[in-house]
C-alpha cells in the first residue's frame, strides 16, 4: 500500500470515527437547535467526504479487477 492510500485509510477511518461521535452527541439531546444544525453541516461533509473515500476505493478495486482479467459484470 503506498503512502497515499494508507493516508487515505486512516483519514476515512478518522471521518467516520468523528461521524459516529457527531450522531451520539446530536441523538443525546444535549445540543442546542444551533449546535444540532452545526454538527448537522459538519457531518453531512464528512458523509460526502466519506462516499468519495468508497468510490475512490471501488474504482482501484475494479481497476485490479480488470488488470487481473476479473472483470466485474457491473
Amino acid at each position: 500500500m503506498s503512502e497515499k492510500e494508507e493516508h487515505t485509510a486512516v483519514d476515512f477511518e478518522k471521518d467516520i470515527a468523528e461521524l459516529e461521535a457527531l450522531v451520539s452527541k446530536m441523538e443525546s439531546g444535549e445540543l442546542t437547535l444551533e449546535e444540532s444544525l452545526t454538527a448537522f453541516e459538519k457531518g453531512v461533509g464528512l458523509a460526502r467526504r466519506c462516499q468519495r473515500s468508497l468510490a475512490d476505493a471501488e474504482a482501484r478495486v475494479a481497476k485490479l479487477m480488470k488488470e487481473m482479467n476479473f472483470e466485474s459484470d457491473d
